[in-house]
């Protein structure tokens, strides 16, 4: 009986009744203000022997690490830190002529090509004759003018006649108000012809019996695109036979993408590096940035202007854009201090001593193993830079 007895005794705890009041006290005690104790409890080192310490303690979202547990001994806490930032933005780009010096050369009658004078790329001068044309219009042209002269002359005598009539009450003063409108409207129509003459080339006081038309260039520049040749049949008035650019100022023009809109603006500063000369560097600003976003890219247009002596920057040419953005500060933390949770980026901040709170941040970019907050943290605060990942339960 004695062994049994001893047997039965075997893993009895003898438990001070006094010890047994105290956990009653805590436990009552922690209820009492919402705390939930979370995790295995743990004997504390620091406490005397038997006295249990919970690991953490949970109220909503709060989470508190008490004296004695040994997450104190895992968890690192530091200080969020700032840094300069200047983030650049290199895009490539191409060059363009500025259309505010550009012309497109129409034809001002229908008719064939009969002389090109000029070639793809090639330079000309303001006036200089382009093309010749022969068109059978020139002679209905003349005939217009010639018409509308007649009958202005016509008129100016019947109003001149009627004019001194009136003054002996032979004629009506309506009679002479319908003469004084003959005569306007055949002035009105012998300018018309005039004018016309003149917008296709031709001198009104010169008649010619020719049927050539010279196109002269009406500005300084370079012949960018030509769509004619040599006998070509043109009917079209409104389809360009080809196109000059003043290339002395150009245009490079680059798309930046949806996320990196906001990195540029007006007036900002630039550095351009064309593939046609590697080894120089050309400083511009931004002139325009387009309020539309191109649905298909989802870029937008960006475009700098640049002075062209010598006509070194050809339109087509490709070339690398810099954007420089301001230098800034901003939060940095080490990728250590970065939780996952549901799909959500979220650090331990310090709100009090051993008292943590998980927030979401929004991240910039990584640097090495830092990581660039844009939201979310300000320098000074507190976090758990190492072992968060023990309070995300």
């Amino acid at each position: 009986m004695g062994q049994i007895e001893s047997a039965a005794n075997i893993g009895r705890i003898s438990v001070h009744p006094g010890m047994m009041l105290v956990l009653f006290l805590v436990g009552v005690g922690l209820g009492a203000f919402g705390y939930r104790v979370i995790a295995t409890p743990a004997v504390s080192p620091l406490a005397p022997a038997g006295q249990n310490v919970p690991q953490l303690i949970k109220q909503g979202q709060r989470i508190f690490i008490p004296e004695g547990s040994p997450l104190r001994g895992k968890l690192a806490v530091d200080l969020v830190t700032q840094t300069e930032l200047q983030q650049n933005l290199t895009l490539p780009a191409v060059v363009e002529a500025d259309p505010a010096h550009l012309v497109r050369i129409l034809p001002p009658l229908a008719g064939r090509i009969v002389q090109l004078n000029v070639e793809l790329g090639e330079r000309v001068e303001q006036g200089q004759p382009l093309a010749i044309l022969d068109s059978p219009d020139v002679g209905t042209a003349y005939a217009d003018y010639e018409r509308a002269k007649a009958h202005l002359s016509l008129a100016l005598k019947s109003r001149d006649r009627l004019r001194e009539l009136v003054k002996t009450s032979a004629i009506a003063v309506r009679d002479l108000q319908e003469a004084e409108a003959e005569y306007l409207t055949a002035e009105a129509e012998q300018e018309r012809a005039e004018a016309r003459l003149r917008q296709i080339g031709l001198d009104p006081e010169v008649p010619s019996t020719s049927r050539a038309v010279a196109i002269s260039a009406p500005i300084s520049g370079s012949v960018i695109e030509l769509t004619v040749a040599p006998g070509t049949f043109w009917n079209d008035p409104t389809a360009a036979l080809m196109t000059i650019a003043d290339l002395n100022t150009i245009w490079v023009t680059a798309n930046v993408p949806e996320k990196d809109t906001a990195r540029v603006e007006k007036g900002q500063a630039v550095d351009i590096v064309f593939a046609a000369y590697p080894g120089e560097t050309f400083n511009g600003q931004v002139l325009f940035v387009s309020n539309v976003l191109d649905p298909d890219t989802r870029r937008t247009k960006v475009r700098i202007e640049l002075e062209n002596p010598g006509i070194r920057f050809k339109p087509g040419m490709f070339a690398n854009v810099t954007f420089f953005s301001p230098k800034r500060l901003v939060p940095i933390i080490p990728t250590t201090a970065l939780v996952l949770r549901d799909e959500t980026n979220q650090v331990f901040v310090e709100i009090a001593p051993w008292c943590f709170e998980p927030r979401r941040v929004d991240i910039d970019f990584q640097r090495g193993d830092q990581i660039v907050i844009r939201n979310g943290l300000a320098a000074g605060d507190r976090v758990v830079a190492r072992g968060g990942v023990l309070l995300n339960d």
